[in-house]
């Protein structure tokens, strides 16, 4: 009998290595690693470097707690990712993941607008369906039904207004012009932040509006003094082709950007918080401190673990590679789909690319959830892992698969995984 506390009733291989594009379990298959894990392993499995990197912080320093010190190794990352974002001015508050990193953003917003002398700004507008985290308060500001529900008698549902989520048919202005409607039916002064995904990821495979969006979200915030907060926990860090998803459609700056996953790669737990100066001094020179932490917060081992995924990712151009292997991807996702008529949509940036399925005969989701998990277990049959999810039409209706394979994959690894997707597709014809 295990003793570990599985996440389902399922049936898990034990991984025993990985390398590259791909992970091994104890029968010895051989997977690739379609969606990073979970959009996580974006420099690839099995470098060894930032093993190494790992390890000379343990001998040297393996922890610290942020209320009474800081690290060198803090303070170099957090110099290193700032240009890297071309954010220059703003701090890193680092944490140990995506969940956690949430969790901050929303907590600094609201202490910025009490020592503002605006105490009656708490709520957060965020859209529907998002995700944008696991624990209670960044699972409150999601708009995903599924995970959400057997939470709700938790949670205040007043604090967290929702926006509708980007409609294709709609100018990136004139979509964006709807966030005026929420604020003003709230009331904008009982508003502290705006929240969303640049491109959604868990909860609507990599949906994103058009251009202009960010841009005019920007403009409506600062007009009613409300923070605007880019979640970038999947989209950021390259995997979109940008280091910042949050300006692919232009020159857009949040007050703060929440980043996770592909900062140290999934070689050690690290995610964080990027606010800009306005934020901080504001913070800093009210109560003199953030009301707010955890206690690995700004751990080492891990801080040197982003170090050395943020020198691979440079080093070896991996926002370009994401670039033009996610543009390869896309179009060999578009020729499936002219194939697979039970493919309704495929769209995204860079390599956080989404696959919708539903009902060829209607063109519209299936009437029951459950076409992605049978292709994502079809796929992973064959040797494939895909992320599958449901829910984004109405919370229960909409199924989807997101890809997202390491930034570092070949032009003839995509094939492979299209060969792999087509072949499970194939198995699962809807």
């Amino acid at each position: 009998m295990s003793n570990v506390f599985y996440r389902s009733t399922r049936s898990y291989p034990t991984a025993v290595r990985a390398e590259g594009i791909y992970i091994y379990d104890a029968a010895g298959r051989r997977y690739l690693d379609g969606s990073s894990g979970a959009l996580v392993a974006n420099i690839g499995h099995g470098r060894d470097e930032v093993a190494e990197a790992m390890a000379a912080q343990a001998r040297t320093l393996a922890f610290v707690h942020g209320s009474q010190l800081t690290s060198d190794v803090l303070e170099d990352y957090a110099t290193r990712l700032a240009a890297f974002l071309a954010l220059p001015d703003f701090r890193l508050w680092a944490v140990s993941g995506g969940s956690e990193a949430s969790e901050s953003a929303i907590k600094l917003a609201r202490q910025y607008h009490v020592e503002r002398g605006e105490p009656g700004r708490y709520r957060v507008v965020t859209r529907v369906p998002s995700y944008h985290g696991a624990s209670l308060g960044a699972l409150a500001a999601s708009g995903m039904g599924a995970r959400r529900e057997v939470y709700t008698p938790l949670i205040r549902e007043e604090a967290w207004p929702k926006l509708p989520k980007p409609d294709p048919s709609l100018s990136g202005e004139d979509d964006a012009d709807r966030l005026r409607t929420v604020l003003e039916a709230v009331g904008p002064e009982s508003v502290a932040a705006f929240m969303c995904e640049p491109v959604v990821g868990a909860s609507d495979a990599a949906l994103a509006p058009n251009p202009g969006y960010h841009a005019r979200i920007a403009a409506i915030c600062r007009e009613y003094g409300v923070l605007f907060i880019a979640d970038e926990v999947m989209s950021g860090m390259g995997r979109c082709g940008a280091p910042l998803a949050v300006r692919l459609g232009g020159d857009v700056t949040p007050d703060i950007v929440v980043l996770g996953k592909g900062l140290a790669a999934g070689y050690a737990p690290l995610a964080g918080v990027m606010a800009s100066a306005d934020v901080y001094r504001t913070v800093m020179d009210g109560s003199g401190a953030f009301k707010h932490g955890f206690t690995y917060a700004g751990h080492p081992v891990s801080v040197a673990a982003g170090l050395s995924v943020l020198d691979i990712v440079q080093r070896e151009g991996l926002v370009d590679a994401a670039r033009e292997r996610g543009a390869q991807l896309l179009a060999g996702l578009h020729a499936l789909k002219d194939r697979h008529p039970h493919i309704l949509e495929v769209r995204g940036h860079g390599l956080l690319l989404g696959v919708v399925l539903g009902d060829p005969a209607t063109g519209q989701a299936s009437p029951t959830p459950g076409l992605a998990e049978r292709v994502a277990t079809a796929a992973r049959e064959r040797g494939l892992l895909t992320y599958p999810g449901t829910g984004a039409v109405d919370g229960v209706r909409g199924d989807h698969l997101l890809l997202g394979p390491p930034l570092s994959i070949t032009p003839d690894e995509v094939k492979e995984l299209l060969n792999l997707l087509d072949g499970a597709l194939t198995d699962v014809p809807g």
